[in-house]
């Protein structure tokens, strides 16, 4: 190879690893709504299981317990799926609760019994309300074939969540 061909790999590869700088890459085929989804998907999504563990220790109701057992489990898979969606798509998620779900987490906590429960259920059938709405704009929308798909295969689950959520908050009414 000559000086000037060395010279130019060498240049295009120092402008390729500038590029791609951590915390800097951007993310791969997504546009910046499909991100703020899958970053908003993820931080409800761990905000569910939280609660819902906390619903296994605070509640009265069986049908409140039983409920937040399926969010623990439901929104963990949910959630794993799109933990991998998101590093195949080199998008970044915040590890910490955020600081409402953080409120929502300490108001519960200091709750017990029956006043948890309808407060719990509560929360839940206006949170699920919301995700319906927000995954169904994504499945409808959303420019990314990937996350558009997740929101789709994920919203049957959370329109029964809705269902349950609304049965559960029925009986501690």
């Amino acid at each position: 190879m000559t000086k000037k061909l060395r010279l130019v790999m060498l240049l295009l590869l120092g402008m390729c690893l500038l590029a791609v700088q951590p915390g800097k890459a951007k993310a791969l085929n997504s546009v910046p709504a499909d991100e703020d989804f899958v970053r908003n998907a993820a931080k409800g999504g761990k905000m569910e299981v939280d609660l819902g563990r906390l619903a296994l220790k605070r509640a009265r109701s069986l049908a409140v317990k039983r409920f937040g057992q399926r969010m623990v489990t439901d929104h963990t898979r949910a959630g794993n799926e799109l933990k991998r969606l998101a590093m195949r798509k080199k998008i970044a998620l915040a590890m910490a609760m955020d600081p409402e779900g953080h409120a929502e987490m300490e108001r519960l906590s200091k709750l017990r019994g029956a006043e948890f429960d309808r407060a719990y259920t509560d929360l839940m059938v206006s949170d699920h309300e919301k995700d319906v709405g927000e995954f169904q704009n994504e499945a409808d929308n959303g420019a990314d074939a990937d996350i558009k798909a997740f929101a789709a295969r994920t919203l049957p689950t959370l329109k029964t969540h809705l269902s349950l959520a609304r049965a559960a908050a029925a009986k501690v009414k």
